[in-house]
């Protein structure tokens, strides 16, 4: 039993339930997502595995309220999306979800806490007043010290650090995470891995871990595997080898 889970609340953070999604492809349509149900509860991580063209993706686009499935439920800190316009998603995913994307994407002519609080500013917030915020946020990942470097200053690892720390500045409900150790190597691939894990039981996030990485996911709550469209029941990782 993974250590962590035993204390974790049982509140869902993240629901998808029934969600089917298909893209036209010429006179007929590809099934994207099978029916697929997903429940991931408040401060626990669950790793969605699957090599490329599974569906991967599909599931975090949906799960991010980007892209509407055909059919399905998707709920995020226990609010149903189903039937909401595109601005209530805008602000849904504004203020209750968090992205981490696999390129950080950084901003080159801000400094490191400056990344931070443009998320203030796109929240309607002076960017001065969250500056507290992002300066806690960076000592939480471990860059305290980097506050006022720029991206060119910081190694793969540091900008990726701060990737995730700009996805938790409006503290969202859920987090999502695509891919985060694919340009980096091993050490620091499960630097950000653990980071992600220890994080998400601090903060209270529901977090999904999407990757086709299986290297030091012993340290997440649940795993999954998409294949063709298809989600199988989370378990529990089994340790690495």
């Amino acid at each position: 039993m993974n250590a962590n889970t035993s204390r974790l609340p049982h509140t869902p953070g993240l629901e998808l339930a029934g969600v089917t999604l298909t893209y036209p492809d010429g006179a007929s349509r590809l099934t994207a997502l099978d029916d697929v149900s997903l429940t991931v509860p408040t401060g626990s991580v669950t790793a969605v595995l699957g090599p490329s063209g599974s569906g991967k993706s599909s599931l975090l686009a949906v799960a991010a309220t980007l892209i509407t499935p055909d059919s399905g439920r998707v709920a995020v800190a226990s609010t149903d999306t189903t039937g909401m316009s595109r601005a209530e998603l805008t602000a849904l995913r504004r203020t209750k979800i968090g992205t981490v994307f696999q390129q950080p994407n950084l901003l080159p002519s801000l400094t490191a806490v400056e990344q931070l609080q443009v998320m203030a500013h796109l929240d309607g917030r002076p960017p001065r007043a969250a500056r507290p915020r992002a300066l806690e946020l960076l000592a939480a990942v471990g860059l305290a010290d980097q506050a006022g470097r720029r991206p060119h200053q910081l190694s793969g690892g540091q900008r990726q650090r701060i990737n995730i720390a700009r996805a938790l500045m409006n503290e969202p409900a859920v987090l999502l995470v695509d891919e985060p150790t694919s340009a980096l190597d091993h050490e620091r691939g499960a630097a950000v891995l653990d980071l992600i894990t220890t994080l998400t039981h601090q903060r209270a996030t529901a977090t999904v871990l999407v990757t086709h990485d299986r290297a030091h996911l012993e340290a997440v709550d649940a795993t999954a595997e998409v294949l063709d469209g298809r989600l199988s029941s989370p378990r529990r990782p089994l340790p690495s080898r």
